[in-house]
């Protein structure tokens, strides 16, 4: 059973299926960079020019690598190993980790996406070591993802491998898409608080002012 399959239903989960690059055929393969060729053209691109003329290949294998978290996701997250399976160093150890550097692809436009993370959690029985945390943020946000959505996933994520007494986990992410509209506004910031955290106003200011998130 996958890490994915344990995940509560009613939480925003993505279970995903997809090909990966080395099981895509080469006809697929011409046939995705046909339709790039085509929109390109329509956007006025020169596809026959020298620069430009491979682009379509590099494009529709750029899309894949771009996305390989959905691939690799759900296999991978149920091999991060988490340490310290009971006894008193374990509990209420408060575990904090950031900046997570983190690249996706926008839901809603398809652009890069590109931010960072801050993840903390307070032990129960169970501890997942720093670079760990790393690894699961990254895996998660190298798909299309929506930032409202993926900070849900990290926490049912570490609350499923996990189970500790809470979670916190703030995002604040860069849309290109934005500037493109003319939109000039700066990142945008999202937290969530779980547990013990969502219980406890100083448990919420010392994970801010740790991560360096508060004067």
């Amino acid at each position: 059973m996958r890490l994915f399959d344990l995940l509560p239903v009613n939480r925003h989960v993505v279970r995903p299926t997809r090909s990966s690059l080395q099981n895509t055929s080469s006809d697929q393969l011409r046939k995705f960079e046909g339709y790039v060729t085509e929109i390109f053209t329509a956007l006025g691109m020169d596809v026959d020019s020298a620069g430009i003329k491979d682009l379509p290949q590099r494009f529709v294998r750029a899309l894949f690598d771009a996305t390989r978290g959905i691939e690799s996701g759900p296999h991978a997250l149920s091999r991060l190993e988490t340490q310290c399976r009971s006894g008193p160093a374990c509990h209420d150890t408060r575990v904090m980790e950031g900046p997570i550097h983190f690249l996706g692809l926008c839901e809603r436009h398809s652009f890069p996406l590109f931010g960072h993370a801050y993840v903390g959690y307070i032990a129960h029985e169970k501890i997942m070591g720093i670079c760990r945390l790393t690894q699961l943020v990254q895996l998660l946000t190298l798909r299309f993802l929506g930032q409202e959505i993926i900070r849900q996933q990290i926490a049912d994520t570490l609350e499923t491998l996990l189970q500790p007494h809470g979670v916190a986990v703030y995002l604040e992410t860069d849309h290109p898409c934005a500037h493109t509209q003319g939109l000039r506004q700066p990142a945008s910031h999202t937290m969530v608080w779980r547990g013990h955290y969502s219980l406890n106003p100083a448990l919420q200011t010392e994970f801010l002012n740790t991560c360096g998130l508060e004067s």
